[in-house]
């Protein structure tokens, strides 16, 4: 197990704190292999020993179509009477009423409670019914850039990560793709599994989609439009042009489930003037760059748009709440709030001259407040300062420390 310490530091730090710490993040993101990194800390760190530690995985056939009261009594069963127990159930979400057994089992006796799931049911009203102020919740994200270059070390030589970021933005970081040397091929096979099963079993099967037909291309239009403003309206247009109709608000309805199923992440524009969220023409980045491409197939073309969900998915990981930021005469890619803090961003796959880094710094010119402002490429202009402006190489930006 290679460490992964975003997450696994910031859960220890609830360690034996009266809340639930619930995991969540799209299918293959590394949950699961978490729960065993937090274990292990709790062992050989804590001096906890294995029996009271207690782990299930609920998405085995050993669990199916088990009840809220068979979980309940058999995770009861598996209490210590010598002291906390620590449990950690693992996509949770596969038992109807998970729920009420984690809050029984939270007020009843004396448990540390840690819980990972893939989708909506994570999130539910049910969660806010029942453990209502009793529960943290963590995103877990795919690899970051630089995890990626930890994981590709231990196969590999790493070369210089500016190289290295056309891999990443290539091949994508879902852990299981970077465990050894994998080709280009054998890497998009492997996130079309992890693709189709989250399709079928957390969107279709869940939601008794009957068509998925339609499903598929509302997909489609999403994934070929990453990083582009759209509503629900247009991929209802699109789709009509095409003489595929279908009406708003299934397209409204299919966009959502691929949120709560954690493959789209939807990004609000925010009125730079008026101060307040947009409520039309959003965007939308994939939970992972290797989606798009193990979907629609590899497109030199598309590796700008790329770019760009790599350093939103980013800003989301240091704890950012990201949004497009829009005035009347202008669009900024990013604007990143996190408590106090603000940054600005603007992605450009290349400037190439300094009339170009003019026109993209202009926009961030128009600001007038002292938060950090980032122009963002991968060419030779990476480096360099116009007007306050920092403009940085993406690969350098991603592996800051700076923001």
């Amino acid at each position: 197990m290679i460490y992964r310490p975003l997450y696994v530091d910031n859960i220890l730090a609830y360690v034996d704190t009266p809340f639930v710490k619930i995991i969540t993040g799209v299918r293959r993101c590394g949950k699961s292999t978490i729960l065993k990194m937090l274990m292990e800390q709790l062992r050989t760190k804590r001096g906890i020993p294995d029996e009271r530690i207690v782990s299930f995985r609920y998405d085995s056939m050993e669990h199916e179509n088990m009840t809220a009261k068979q979980m309940y009594a058999e995770l009861k069963g598996r209490l210590s009477p010598n002291g906390k127990t620590y449990l950690f159930l693992d996509e949770v979400q596969e038992v109807e009423g998970w729920e009420k057994v984690v809050n029984s089992l939270a007020e009843d006796f004396d448990v540390d409670l840690y819980v990972t799931g893939s989708n909506s049911r994570m999130m539910s009203s049910e969660i806010s019914t029942y453990l209502t102020g009793r529960y943290i919740s963590f995103h877990v994200f795919t690899l970051s850039f630089g995890e990626y270059l930890m994981f590709k070390g231990q196969y590999a030589n790493v070369g210089d990560p500016r190289e290295e970021l056309a891999n990443y933005v290539r091949l994508g970081g879902f852990p299981a793709t970077h465990l050894q040397p994998y080709s280009q091929d054998e890497v998009y096979t492997i996130v079309r599994d992890i693709y189709n099963s989250t399709i079928f079993s957390d969107i279709v099967k869940r939601n008794q989609v009957r068509k998925v037909d339609q499903l598929e291309r509302v997909v489609k239009y999403t994934f070929n439009n990453v990083g582009n403003t759209f509503s629900a309206k247009s991929i209802s247009d699109y789709l009509k042009a095409e003489h595929r109709a279908l009406d708003n608000e299934t397209v409204h309805c299919y966009l959502e489930k691929l949120e709560k199923a954690y493959l789209l992440h939807r990004c609000s524009r925010f009125d730079l003037q008026g101060k307040e969220i947009l409520k039309t023409q959003e965007k939308f980045y994939l939970a992972d760059t290797s989606l798009r491409y193990s979907v629609l197939g590899y497109n030199s073309d598309s590796v700008a748009s790329s770019l760009e969900n790599v350093v939103y998915l980013e800003l989301l990981r240091r704890g950012y709440m990201v949004n497009v930021g829009k005035s009347s005469d202008f669009e900024i890619d990013f604007v990143a709030t996190r408590q106090n803090e603000k940054v600005y961003v603007q992605v450009a796959q290349e400037i190439g001259s300094p009339k170009t880094e003019k026109r993209e710094c202009a926009r961030l010119l128009e600001i007038n407040d002292n938060y950090p402002k980032y122009v963002l490429t991968t060419d030779a202009f990476s480096g360099g300062n116009y007007q306050g402006i920092k403009t940085m190489h993406i690969a350098d930006f991603l592996l800051s420390t700076e923001y």
